[in-house]
C-alpha cells in the first residue's frame, strides 16, 4: 500500500513514442486517476496522455519539484531514452499500481 504522501516524478504518453506530460505529485495513484478520468484540463488531456511509461519516487517534493525543473529543460530524446532505458517495452506502468488496462 502506497503512503498517501509519496512526493513522485512522472512521465504519461499518449502512446508509444507518443506526446509526453511530465509532472509532479505528492499522490501518484491519485494523479494517475485524475488524468485517466480527464479531471484536469489542459496539455495532458487534450494530447490524451493517459498510459504511465516512467515515474521516480522522492524523499521531499522539494526534491521533486527541482527533478521535474531539471528534466523539464531536458529534450524529448533525452526522455524517450530515459524511458526506454527504464521501460524498454513501454508497459502502462500503472498496472502495476492496480490500474486497469488502457484499452
Amino acid at each position: 500500500m502506497q503512503r498517501e504522501f509519496q512526493p513522485a516524478v512522472y512521465l504519461i504518453a499518449s502512446a508509444r513514442n507518443g506526446t509526453l506530460y511530465l509532472g509532479v505529485t505528492s499522490n501518484l495513484p491519485q494523479r494517475i486517476a485524475q488524468h485517466r478520468a480527464g479531471v484536469f484540463e489542459g496539455f495532458a488531456k487534450r494530447h490524451g496522455c493517459k498510459m504511465l511509461v516512467w515515474f521516480e519516487i522522492h524523499a521531499t517534493m522539494d526534491h521533486a519539484i527541482t527533478r521535474e525543473k531539471q528534466l523539464k529543460k531536458w529534450n524529448r530524446s533525452w526522455k524517450m531514452r530515459m524511458i526506454e532505458e527504464a521501460n524498454k517495452n513501454w508497459r502502462d506502468l500503472a498496472e502495476d499500481l492496480g490500474f486497469e488496462t488502457l484499452r
